[in-house]
């Protein structure tokens, strides 16, 4: 093997040693932008990297991970609002398991089928998606729903053997959401063509959702839980409205009411915002009157950074700035989730 000339390590030959030979910084910044585009890809965030070959890899961009953390999320806070969650290893395992059928199985259920039915849109707005891109076939992503599908059904009901239900409650919710999931994406109905059903039936399934079903893992799912987290649910609208700026032009091009292209995307950004901050502070007025000043305090103070990025990034540039804006403000709206769940747990509701 011939010597390195000097130019492979430095323009200087003096200086030339194999341990002084670094990166250029635009060399660096390259490979640190790849990187940032596989994590995207992986992730199923916008951004993404195309050309993964790897059909593993593949399929798990299809199930977006990135979606699942606030089900998984949801699972605690109805955990914590049961009020008889126990630190015990079967308890934790239990949640586990919730937590899985609620976030990887039934969320990457959502997501695989979302993806089948919103290739058109896309081919448009996410060409290296991996359906448009031709980087998986047809009767894998089907062979994919169906699975995912019948193993978080299946979970569920294995979650109602052990909670002892006579009446299989986590199972009825699964197959509920799945079917919510079904009419959210496909045709007839496709609810997500309008901006308000679509997003709100968005909204109830990352949080009441996911809520009920670690409430009635560990307690007994009842009305006044179910009404309370569908009005939480109205803030979740307003999480669902941030992810429909990234998709404007598709959404138009293809005839989905979204809220960007009913009302714009100025009056979009404030729907989204006011609709995340008032039922908050909802939830927060009614934790008061049921006497959880405390809890309900600390949940307003968690609104006000919300507000603060609300202000910063999101109103600003919300084409721009969605994603930097969930970034910043969407760990203290999950937080204040979690203060209601506790106090809600310790009101005995």
């Amino acid at each position: 093997m011939s010597d390195p000339t000097p130019s492979q390590f430095s323009p200087h030959p003096e200086t030339n040693t194999p341990e002084l030979a670094q990166p250029l910084p635009v060399e660096a910044n390259v490979s640190t932008t790849d990187r940032t585009a596989k994590t995207r890809q992986m992730l199923g965030m916008k951004g993404a990297a195309s050309g993964e070959t790897n059909i593993w890899k593949i399929r798990l961009q299809l199930m977006k991970p990135i979606t699942w953390i606030p089900l998984i999320w949801g699972v605690v806070c109805g955990a914590a609002s049961s009020g008889n969650y126990t630190w015990t290893l079967e308890n934790v395992l239990i949640a586990a398991a919730c937590m899985l059928m609620s976030g990887p199985l039934l969320a990457g259920y959502t997501q695989t089928i979302n993806d089948f039915y919103d290739k058109d849109i896309d081919a448009i707005n996410e060409p290296y998606r991996p359906i448009p891109s031709g980087a998986i076939s047809i009767p894998q992503v089907i062979t994919q729903v169906w699975v995912l599908l019948l193993a978080g059904i299946g979970l569920a009901y294995a979650l109602d053997l052990w909670a002892g239900h006579t009446f299989p409650t986590i199972t009825v919710l699964a197959i509920g959401g799945s079917f919510l999931s079904y009419i959210y994406s496909a045709p007839p109905l496709k609810l997500k063509k309008n901006g308000w059903l679509g997003n709100y039936a968005l909204g109830a399934s990352y949080i009441a959702l996911p809520w009920w079903a670690g409430h009635a893992l560990f307690g007994d799912l009842n009305s006044t839980i179910v009404i309370l987290t569908l009005f939480y649910s109205l803030a979740g609208l307003g999480i669902a409205v941030v992810n429909d700026f990234k998709s404007v032009e598709g959404d138009r091009q293809l005839g989905l009411q979204s809220l960007p292209v009913m009302f714009g995307v100025t009056t979009a950004a404030w729907i989204c915002v006011l609709a995340i901050d008032i039922f908050q502070a909802g939830i927060a007025a009614y934790l008061i009157a049921i006497h959880q000043n405390l809890y309900a305090t600390i949940l307003l103070l968690l609104v006000i950074p919300q507000i603060t990025f609300q202000d910063m990034y999101f109103l600003r540039d919300p084409l721009k700035n969605d994603v930097k804006y969930q970034a910043s403000a969407q760990p203290f709206l999950v937080l204040g989730m979690l203060v209601a769940g506790l106090a809600l747990g310790h009101a005995g509701v």
